[in-house]
């Protein structure tokens, strides 16, 4: 039990200093701040540094899919499947509210540092367990922009997290310094909007395939 808990305050600590100092932040570091007097706390439960930021992805993503799932059904029921605002939604929503209800400070800046790590690559994320919801997503995205063409859809949706995790940290760092409420409807509502833009916008004669 005591293994756990450190496993779990190593986690939330390397998610904060990842997120403020970059991926290469010590990990005695990251051992002090998460009370281990070994700095080699670290290597002992995650083996290395990979390990540990792929902990941190995992850390949150079962409860962000169980809200995903949750918004994918109700949008099933009402015959919204593949409505392309009631996906981003699916994907995006549960980003701004899950996270910070099980305490989260540093999340979407976490995100924002690794994102090209293993752990949030696309290519190896999508095929991992766990993510039924976002795989089923990003599928039906792909049959919904059926009317691009389809390297023009296949590189929107492969940048889609990129923008995602650019737009969610500058969200979270406007929340931490006090000039943005964390339930504010409008800015949600504006960030989908600009994901939903980015993966809709008209196709120039230049970048046509």
């Amino acid at each position: 039990m005591a293994s756990a808990d450190a496993r779990e305050r190593i986690i939330v600590a390397a998610e904060r200093l990842i997120a403020e100092h970059g991926v290469e932040v010590p990990l005695r570091d990251i051992a002090k701040a998460a009370g281990q007097r070994n700095n080699s706390a670290v290597q002992y439960h995650f083996g290395s540094r990979d390990g540990l930021i792929d902990a941190v992805a995992e850390y949150r993503i079962a409860d962000l899919e169980q809200h995903r799932l949750e918004l994918l059904t109700e949008s099933e029921a009402a015959g919204e499947t593949h409505d392309v605002r009631a996906l981003v939604s699916a994907l995006v929503v549960p980003m701004l509210t899950v996270p910070y209800e099980h305490g989260a400070t540093h999340y979407a800046r976490f995100l924002e540092q690794v994102r090209t790590h293993p752990a949030l690559a696309a290519d190896s994320n999508l095929g991992r367990a766990g993510r039924a919801a976002v795989r089923l997503i990003i599928m039906r995205l792909d049959r919904a922009l059926r009317d691009l063409p389809p390297e023009i859809r296949r590189r929107r949706l492969r940048v889609l997290p990129t923008v995602l995790f650019a737009l969610l940290a500058d969200r979270e760092r406007a929340v931490c310094a006090d000039d943005l409420p964390r339930d504010d409807p409008q800015s949600a509502a504006e960030l989908v909007d600009l994901l939903i833009g980015l993966l809709t916008a008209p196709v120039s004669t230049a970048a046509s395939p």
